[in-house]
């Protein structure tokens, strides 16, 4: 009798599971898969067609790849004998049938959790993984900014955790353990004293900046942190200030560690909710006189350049359009360095007046 659970993961190989499995036809799988994919990159790059041929014999590729593996799977299903069709104890069959289908059908995150009866928590990691890439999704074509597709980079993240958190599920189960139906938020909130905060759910929320903030109850801190992360990534895209993406890594690592810090405080020492720049929260004008600066830049590109960039270019021989995409990122990235350099020397200067004074 042939394992079923290796028959499954060589099934990801192309015709590997079913010749595991002793089935001539894994060949035939093998020989079609790499001959489309070989055949069609031979014709497409060797006699110049196009890339829509190229489309097609991918597609065909994947459609056969499919193929093998759902009949891998159907293939090995029947491996396993049903209660009383073989010499062994029953208990044994059940247990490897119901850790084969848990693992196959752990590859949809929370599908492997409705499979042990545990509803509450395969829902919560099915509506947290297709939840989170739907409104990705919808954010970025609502926008019309590809940018906010990087953050699918968290959905690996939730699938691994839920692979690993349903095969920790079955183990259990397997060894006679009861499980809880419970979410993972549930989960987290059962392992904490009452009235504290829980640092393991900070710590997994302060992977998006502000998140971890927001639960520990610092609401300034975090929406600046937030507000810091979203915004500098859709000015620097809109602007196309290339030169200052080196700030969104730097301020998601801050606030990463900045919401570990403070959760590892919160049972030693009371939380002080502290903005990250008080300078603005006191000097709300520069808040308002950057959402005006950026009002007129829409208005320019939108309006004004559209409208009268033709005009100034026939009666002028001015192109408007060339010179501000041209030279615009340039002024933009002067001033701003420039005005910092500026405003450090004077803070530098106000410091060691203030240190000469107080002596």
């Amino acid at each position: 009798m042939r394992n079923p659970l290796i028959a499954f993961l060589l099934g990801f190989f192309p015709g590997g599971g079913l010749l595991y499995l002793r089935k001539m036809r894994g060949l035939f799988y093998m020989a079609v898969i790499f001959g489309i994919f070989v055949g069609t990159f031979f014709i497409d790059f060797i006699l110049g067609y196009t890339d829509s041929f190229l489309f097609l014999g991918l597609a065909g590729v994947f459609l056969m790849y499919v193929a093998s593996l759902v009949d891998t799977v159907i293939t090995a299903s029947k491996q396993i004998p049903a209660d009383g069709e073989t010499t062994g104890p029953a208990s044994a069959n059940n247990l490897e049938s119901e850790r084969f289908f848990t693992i196959v059908l752990s590859l949809v995150p929370g599908l492997g959790h409705f499979q042990l009866g545990l509803m509450n928590r395969g829902l919560t990691f099915l509506v947290s993984f297709f939840g989170l890439g739907a409104m990705i999704l919808f954010v970025s074509v609502l926008s019309g900014r590809n940018v906010f597709l990087v953050f699918f980079a968290m959905l690996p993240v939730i699938w691994v955790y839920g692979f690993f958190d349903a095969m920790q599920q079955l183990n259990k189960k397997q060894k006679g353990e009861a499980l809880v139906d419970r979410s993972i938020l549930e989960d987290f909130e059962a392992r904490r004293e009452d009235g504290k905060k829980s640092k393991a759910i900070a710590t997994l929320l302060s992977v998006f900046p502000g998140a971890g903030h927001l639960y520990l109850g610092l609401q300034r801190r975090g929406i600046q942190l937030m507000a810091a992360f979203l915004f500098s990534i859709y000015i620097l895209d809109i602007l196309h200030l290339g030169v200052f993406l080196f700030l969104v890594p730097i301020i998601w690592f801050y606030s990463f560690f900045d919401g570990l810090q403070k959760a590892s405080r919160i049972e030693t020492e009371p939380m002080e909710d502290t903005p990250v720049i008080s300078y603005l929260v006191n000097n709300q004008k520069w808040v308002g006189i950057g959402l005006i600066a950026l009002g007129v830049y829409y208005l320019f590109t939108s309006i004004f350049l559209p409208v009268f960039g033709p005009v100034m270019k026939d009666f002028l021989a001015i192109d408007l359009a060339y010179w501000f995409e041209r030279y615009f990122q340039v002024v933009v990235v002067c001033t701003l360095l420039i005005g910092g350099g500026i405003k450090l020397m004077l803070g530098s200067k106000k410091k060691a007046e203030n240190k000469e004074v107080s002596e």
